[in-house]
């Protein structure tokens, strides 16, 4: 008989199942489709993020940020370049004098913590200054934890220099990295602020001081969040307070940070006690208004990215199609501040004249709408921002009314009409 031929049968093991990415993963992997596949992140720092609680209605800003895009750059390749940032000159001068505040172990920095903050614990001398290196910003942030918990333990001065920390922020986690925080005797933690603006006699810009605070601020908040996810096990019963809106709260975040900066004219450092609580309030409650990453990912188009090296017209398009909340205050705290003052003014828009502004006009949202309802062609009369328009409009053609016809036109200091 011929052989018979083999008889080919399917494998009876079972096939593997294909997992299905996380939610965490697949808004991973949303966020780097809209930044570039080749694009690398932009990290998301403290100060982007008091510049976007105070601005919390911009979700373009904000699906920006969260996807790790470099406003500058793409404000350059829409062709709105943005001279917002820090000159060479400041970031040398103000690295140099950090080195100096951290030198031999931190001693001054402690000192001057001990002296504004503490002065009723031991003073600092030989504080343990622990390694935070890890791989990867999750390690170092998990690093940084370990070494916070170590040290409360512990109950002795602790320098952390430069530590990681994680913050939730409209669901995408956010890494930040103060100067420097310290441990105190007691198990409570100071936030350390270290500027390179002067202070004289003792006092600072209080434009410059205010911007500190807010970028404290977060630092705290991130705290925080470190604090509760240590647990109250961990660092004392007793330290766990309620908030009147009803939140746990680990008291060893101190809510007045220290502010270092140089002394008058020189590069010897001087200190101050900020108490940052309203500033924290205010940042915790705007950032809790955002709007999730992953609400406003879902609501673009599909195949939209933001890389810079796209088309301009596709580029353009991309950026359009996140709403924008245009105020002045964005000059100063946000690259892509330009561009959206074009598109707010080609658009009419009142909200690019201040906000202050914008609030009293009601639902007048265009200098067209504002002057239809000065004319009084459009707009309900018992609406009083359309009322007191009207009114302003009434006044003003009066007093044009009252000149005499001689006096149309102004005269100079020799008599000449002026043009």
């Amino acid at each position: 008989m011929p052989p018979r031929a083999p008889s080919w049968e399917p494998s009876r093991e079972p096939v593997p199942k294909r997992v299905p990415p996380t939610r965490g993963t697949a808004l991973r992997q949303r966020l780097a489709e809209l930044r570039g596949p080749a694009v690398p992140p932009q990290p998301l720092d403290a100060r982007a993020l008091a510049a976007l609680a105070a601005n919390p209605g911009c979700k373009r800003r904000a699906i920006l940020d969260g996807a790790g895009v470099n406003k500058a750059t793409l404000a350059s390749a829409l062709g709105s370049p943005s001279a917002f940032g820090q000159s060479q000159f400041a970031f040398m001068r103000g690295n140099a004098f950090e080195a100096r505040v951290k030198a031999d172990g931190g001693a001054e920095l402690l000192r001057l913590v001990h002296e504004r903050l503490d002065p009723g614990a031991v003073p600092p001398q030989g504080a343990a200054v622990p390694d935070l290196t890890a791989v990867g910003p999750e390690g170092r942030a998990a690093r940084t934890a370990l070494a916070l918990r170590e040290a409360t333990e512990a109950g002795a001065w602790t320098l952390l220099d430069h530590p990681l920390l994680a913050l939730d922020v409209a669901g995408s986690p956010a890494f930040l990295e103060p100067d420097a925080v310290v441990v105190h005797p007691d198990g409570s933690w100071t936030v350390v602020e270290i500027k390179s603006f002067p202070m004289l006699d003792g006092s600072a810009d209080a434009a410059k001081v205010g911007a500190a605070a807010r970028q404290a601020a977060v630092y705290v908040l991130a705290l925080e969040q470190v604090a509760n996810r240590l647990g109250a096990d961990r660092l004392g019963a007793d330290r766990v307070v309620a908030e009147p809106q009803g939140r746990a709260q680990i008291s060893n975040v101190r809510h007045r940070i220290l502010l270092v900066c140089p002394k008058d004219f020189s590069n010897l450092p001087a200190a101050s006690a900020v108490d940052v609580r309203k500033q924290r309030s205010v940042t915790r409650r705007q950032l809790d208004r955002l709007t999730r990453i992953e609400d406003i990912a879902d609501s673009l188009p599909d195949g939209t990215c933001f890389a810079p090296d796209l088309p301009a017209a596709d580029l353009t398009a991309a950026v359009e199609s996140v709403p924008a909340t245009y105020a002045p205050e964005c000059l100063a705290t946000c690259e892509l501040a330009f561009h959206c003052r074009a598109r707010s003014r080609a658009d009419g828009a009142v909200t690019s004249l201040g906000r202050s502004l914008r609030a009293e006009l009601g639902g007048l949202t265009t200098v067209d709408d504002v002057l239809a309802a000065a004319r009084g062609t459009t707009g309900d009369p018992t609406d009083p921002a359309v009322a007191a328009l009207r009114r302003a409009a009434e006044l003003r053609a009066e007093a044009l009314g009252s000149r005499s016809p001689g006096h149309d036109r102004s005269l100079d200091h020799k008599g000449t009409p002026c043009p």
